[in-house]
């Protein structure tokens, strides 16, 4: 998964100025490097390629570059990873691939691989590299902190340039091309696979004033493939190299790649966009997703204009009832002030709950904000998710001090219970989800398996940051009196009349999560798309206002139908409000399953496993989010009217 900027009042025309500088906008650490033909203090002469980890779109295993039998380095170089990398899975390392700045390079050989039938190691090496062509797992490379990218024409004459390319491809033994096969007619051959052996590289770069330092801007390559006939001399001319499905024979793989350099306008600030530009989904989506926001935004005015009007008129009637003492007998909403303060039932889930979706939703809030500012660009790799971690372990004070002060309203008294299970619960499934799905991982020897002094670590900023800080907030919450509310509730719980099928429950709860899953899913293909598709995710401006608009409308909704409950003298309405806009996770849950089967080709039981178990960890979190912004809203709500209305 990858990161930068997009973005309508004031508000949003401060979301469009940082739309304008996230896209040339890079963390201090994140510099550039100047280059020149001649070595000095303050440019380099040479650069070396980095490799990251193979990924496929119909497998969720990624490979480090190790795990394939590629031309490797002695003694490689890895350089540090954030928490974010580890936990996407990305093992940068460096390769044998060396440059010298403006020095080309035609046809130059790397490696060579032989391959013995009677080895059984080889026979292994051969049948991994096999399965990985067959699943279209692709290169990751970077030159200068960028993608190494392959620019390929797609319908309609639009050019995608793909940050990855795959390590080969596979002829069906119908003769039919699979994924990169179709580039070339060469590759013809019924059940054989082809290797890209062969990189044409070009880098390009930019030079202030015609000085004799550059910056690079941009590297791009074409993969080929070639069968030589001299493996130490190679020519980079001839027929592809073929590997059939039978390995009966001894044959030898060399490895080779050309270099040429190029001057290019594009500033060092904008070197990313013309990968971003590229991408064939976005720009044929900005009309969709504004008309999308509109429609949101029209339904929110409309749902806040009713309520206000319908509410201006009920408060002032019921108070000039009461002045006039017209009225022998109250109706409506104001039927169950003796009851609508009622604790509910398992109010010490509800607390826990509630203080878990404080913690979510102030981390998303504050990750999505530097987002927006392009503090999270995709050239500071992992950050998104370090970010998010972090914010998660020290904000265990807001979640353990809003648990504690709801539970105390409810009338609990086993506080000691209700820090442990905020600091515990949600957490703990989270943990317990992601330990057994990376148990999966290291059972495939994937590089995403989380390894062991990490995974310790982790346990150690839950343990010794997050839990004393949410024992400290319970702290606080526990010590504050017991919020006051403006009614008084009475001894005897008020009997619920027989309720109609629109104001039960269920129903309610299944309406309530239609229209805030309606404003988020297109956000959420380009979201999936990100996670699982390997594509770049950079709409964060728009991504920030859609999180804006999906606050705006889990609490207008929720408030709407807790209204017309109340208006039903239905007084239960602390879990209900909870459950409308935490139903929206279900939506999204049953989007992630036809997502699966629509847009996917992923194959193998290990990947569909790993697919719905993070898939899980994900639903867990938006329900908690979504629940904790329809109950809040709810009981702002409930408390506003029940205390501008006169009750004897």
């Amino acid at each position: 998964m990858a990161t930068a900027g997009f973005s309508l009042s004031p508000a949003l025309a401060l979301l469009v100025a940082a739309l304008g500088v996230s896209s040339g906008f890079y963390l201090p650490g994140l510099a550039p490097v100047s280059f020149c033909e001649k070595e000095s203090v303050n440019c380099k002469s040479t650069f070396e390629l980095f490799v990251n980890r193979l990924d496929s779109v119909e497998s969720v295993l990624p490979y480090e570059y190790d795990a394939f039998d590629f031309c490797q380095l002695e003694e490689e170089k890895r350089p540090s990873e954030n928490l974010g990398q580890v936990l996407f899975g990305e093992r940068i390392e460096s390769s044998p691939y060396k440059f010298h700045f403006k020095k080309e390079e035609v046809c130059k050989h790397v490696c060579t691989k032989e391959y013995n039938p009677s080895n059984n190691d080889d026979k292994s090496k051969l049948a991994f590299l096999k399965n990985g062509m067959y699943l279209n797992y692709q290169h990751h490379w970077i030159i200068d902190n960028m993608p190494v990218t392959w620019c390929y024409d797609v319908e309609d004459g639009q050019k995608f340039c793909n940050p990855g390319f795959p390590i080969g491809c596979y002829i069906t033994k119908d003769g039919r091309p699979k994924d990169a096969c179709v580039i070339s007619s060469a590759f013809n051959e019924k059940d054989t696979y082809y290797i890209f052996n062969h990189v044409d590289i070009t880098i390009y770069y930019h030079s202030e004033g015609g000085t004799a330092e550059a910056r690079l801007v941009a590297a791009k390559l074409e993969p080929k493939s070639y069968k030589r006939t001299h493996t130490d001399k190679p020519d980079c001319a001839g027929s592809p190299m073929g590997i059939p499905k039978t390995f009966g024979a001894k044959f030898s793989i060399a490895y080779t790649y050309s270099v040429k350099y190029a001057t290019s306008n594009i500033k060092w600030a904008s070197r990313w966009d013309y990968i971003l530009e590229s991408m064939h989904h976005t720009n044929i989506q900005w009309f969709s997703i504004m008309n999308s926001l509109i429609i949101v935004l029209f339904l929110s005015g409309m749902v806040a204009m009713i309520m206000l009007r319908t509410l201006h008129k009920d408060i002032a009637r019921y108070n000039q009832m009461d002045s006039t003492e017209e009225a022998q007998e109250e109706f409506g909403w104001k039927l169950v002030h003796g009851d609508v303060f009622r604790p509910p039932r398992k109010g010490m889930m509800l607390s826990v709950f509630l203080g878990s979706g404080v913690q979510i939703f102030i981390m998303m809030f504050v990750t999505l904000f530097f987002a927006c500012l392009g503090f999270l660009s995709p050239a500071n790799r992992g950050s998104l998710m370090t970010c998010a971690v972090v914010l998660w372990v020290l904000l265990g004070t807001p979640a353990g001090y809003v648990a504690a002060r709801f539970y105390k309203s409810f009338g609990g008294e086993k506080w000691k219970t209700n820090v442990l299970l905020t600091s515990f619960l949600c957490p703990g499934i989270v943990f317990a989800d992601f330990f057994i799905m990376n148990l999966i991982l290291w059972g495939e020897g994937s590089s995403a398996a989380m390894p062991f002094g990490t995974l310790v670590a982790i346990l150690a900023m839950w343990f010794g940051i997050s839990v004393p800080l949410t024992f400290l907030g319970a702290y606080f919450g526990f010590k504050k009196h017991t919020m006051e509310h403006p009614v008084r509730i009475n001894q005897i719980p008020r009997q619920i009349p027989e309720q109609s099928f629109y104001t039960k429950s269920v129903p309610g709860i299944f309406m309530g999560g239609i229209l805030p899953f309606g404003c988020i899913f297109i956000q959420l293909f380009f979201i999936l798309n990100s996670i699982w598709s390997h594509q770049m995710y950079y709409m964060f401006g728009f991504l920030f206002l859609v999180f804006i608009i999906l606050i705006l409308t889990c609490s207008e909704a929720t408030v709407l139908l807790c209204y017309f409950h109340l208006c039903a003298e239905d007084y239960h309405w602390q879990w209900r409000s909870f459950l409308t806009s935490g139903f929206t996770a279900v939506y999204f849950l049953i989007y992630t399953v036809h997502y699966f089967y629509s847009k996917l080709q992923i194959t193998g039981t290990a990947s569909v496993i790993l697919y719905f178990g993070y898939t899980t960890i994900m639903t867990l979190i938006f329900f908690l989010f979504t629940g904790t912004i329809g109950y809040v809203a709810c009981f702002w709500f409930v408390s506003k009217i029940y205390s501008v209305v006169k009750v004897d």
